[in-house]
């Protein structure tokens, strides 16, 4: 069996296929709100490694499999094609996310000032994927303004943001990691 080639020749003038064959422009929103999801994903993968939670690491896997189904939602122009059933959020994948945040923000301490975004390396990651997601949600809502985005991908995608956010003060906290407040006076 001959592999397939992992270049096709078919974007080298600024243009891609979204899922069903329509042809747009790279810098289209669509594509734009699709690759900064595919950018968190792989910032995920990184934070991955840095020696998490073994239920957080189960929780960031789940997150990386329906970034991949934000993604396919993302490149599939519903106008054109039919969205598939593995391209659809449900509301039970926002809940899943919204427990987990709910447990850590009850283990950290209360928060009474802005936090700097560091401490120890997970907990960076963690502000770098938290930042990455805002991103990206600001991404999809560009793309919302001109097609219809189902609000599972809305609130999913925001709900990610909180939870980088307690992830990267719990990494800090289960190592005893002084977190980094905000100087005013500085």
């Amino acid at each position: 069996m001959k592999k397939s080639n992992l270049y096709t020749l078919t974007g080298d003038k600024g243009i891609t296929s979204l899922v069903g064959g329509l042809r747009i422009s790279k810098n289209d929103p669509r594509l734009e709100a699709y690759g900064t999801i595919d950018e968190l994903n792989a910032h995920i993968g990184l934070l991955r490694q840095m020696g998490n939670d073994p239920d957080d690491d189960a929780l960031l896997r789940f997150i990386q499999n329906k970034l991949f189904v934000v993604g396919s939602y993302l490149a599939t122009d519903t106008s054109f094609t039919q969205l598939r059933e593995a391209s659809r959020l449900h509301p039970a994948d926002i809940t899943h996310i919204e427990e987990r945040i709910d447990t850590l923000d009850s283990i950290v301490p209360p928060l009474n000032a802005f936090l700097l975004p560091g401490g120890t390396a997970a907990a960076a990651q963690a502000h770098v994927c938290r930042t990455v997601c805002r991103r990206a949600e600001r991404r999809i809502c560009q793309v919302a303004q001109e097609v219809l985005v189902d609000e599972n991908i809305m609130k999913f995608v925001n709900r990610l943001s909180d939870y980088f956010f307690v992830l990267a003060r719990f990494n800090n906290y289960r190592q005893k990691q002084d977190e980094i407040f905000w100087d005013k006076d500085c």
